[in-house]
């Protein structure tokens, strides 16, 4: 599925539309950057309430489809600048990173 289809699906809120095609085939939980960096998926949807610019840079390193920033986390303007300058997709969800997560899950099996 989309980024961007994915987004309007769960009825996502889109803070950054960094790159609406990419495919997310996976979704992956982790607020420990240096274990995302190693161990995330490419093309995955990353839930986090981590909403700062390492958190950006993290998810460019990874090839991470888009962030999704869970518990009604808004980035801060550094990540938002950062996002947009790297096509990186942030979404947002008042849910608790579990449910985020699971909804995302049911949405792309």
């Amino acid at each position: 599925m989309k980024a961007k289809e994915l987004a309007q699906k769960l009825g996502l809120n889109i803070s950054v539309e960094g790159a609406p095609e990419n495919k997310i085939s996976t979704v992956y939980c982790c607020d420990l950057l240096s274990i995302v960096m190693g161990k995330a998926p490419a093309g995955c949807a990353w839930v986090t309430v981590m909403g700062n610019m390492n958190s950006v840079a993290v998810a460019s390193l990874a090839e991470i489809g888009a962030i999704v920033l869970a518990d009604g986390v808004k980035p801060d303007d550094n990540a938002v600048k950062r996002a947009e300058e790297n096509g990186i997709n942030i979404f947002l969800s008042d849910k608790p990173v579990f449910d985020a997560a699971l909804e995302i899950h049911k949405a792309i099996s």
